[in-house]
């Protein structure tokens, strides 16, 4: 290897590095496996559909990857505490955690019912509290562990038809700057990842209907949707060492969506 490669490896390298990843089976969870096993990470793959994991992980382990599927609810918290028990005596440690799995149903404030509210706040906040509390109790043991909850852009702008998701986001920010201050002593860093605008086949519908693409389109500096792809990058570098005096921030990969989108119309030569 050359000298610059080594250098890189050396920055961004998860060899040796046990991750759990929940909602592995999703668009985003799986380019997530993909992208951090490929970093040379060992992926615990963690989901309710763990059929869909099983099927990943034996694609990357054909590839000379590492990644193992477990089932996960993470709205339970038996099932909680079995899969991180299943992890840990799997692999004895547990590096990084990733709350990725999510929900959403887009409908207006008065339109929630009391068991669509529970259900998304259970899965999208609640689990990712339970489960990291389960994760850091081994994580202190070791006075080391990094914690990466993937939040949205609406856990700081919002829109029409969002309000349980947006809210479950929000306080999963504010839950990842109480993990930095609380658990920093420990030698855990937390911080969110919040993606923008991402095709996913649960996004579909919104790229495809008639108005709500172009309200998106028009705020949007890049005028695109993004792709699961275009954030492993930052999940590796958060993952990885290369990040090691970052804690408590939330990093929005948004095309431009958050600083203002498209401009209106200015003067200039080009």
């Amino acid at each position: 290897m050359s000298k610059i490669e080594n250098y890189l490896e050396s920055l961004f390298s998860l060899r040796g590095k046990v991750i759990l990843l929940t909602g592995a089976a999703g668009g985003i969870g799986q380019a997530f496996a993909r992208g951090l096993a490929a970093a040379g990470g060992t992926v615990a793959m963690c989901d309710i559909d763990k059929k869909r994991c099983e099927e990943i992980a034996q694609e990357l382990e054909s590839k000379g990857m590492s990644a193992k599927p477990y089932e996960l609810d993470v709205s339970n918290l038996t099932s909680i505490k079995k899969c991180v028990d299943t992890v840990l005596a799997d692999h004895e440690i547990i590096d990084v955690l990733i709350n990725c799995a999510g929900i959403n149903k887009r409908e207006g404030i008065l339109d929630v019912a009391e068991e669509t509210y529970d259900r998304i706040m259970n899965i999208n906040l609640k689990g990712a509290f339970l489960l990291s509390q389960e994760v850091a109790k081994h994580m202190i043991t070791r006075k080391q562990g990094n914690i990466i909850n993937i939040g949205s852009y609406n856990d700081e702008g919002m829109m029409g038809g969002c309000s349980v998701y947006g809210a479950a986001k929000s306080g999963l920010r504010a839950l990842t700057r109480s993990m930095a201050v609380e658990w920093a002593k420990h030698g855990i860093r937390a911080n969110a990842l919040s993606p923008g605008h991402i095709i996913t086949p649960l996004t579909t519908v919104t790229w495809e209907h008639p108005t709500r693409s172009k309200y998106l389109e028009e705020r949007i500096a890049m005028k695109r949707p993004g792709t699961p792809e275009e954030l492993v990058g930052i999940c590796i570098m958060l993952a990885s060492d290369a990040s090691s005096y970052m804690t408590g921030q939330a990093y929005h990969v948004d095309g431009g969506y958050s600083c203002g989108g498209n401009p209106w119309d200015f003067d200039t030569n080009y």
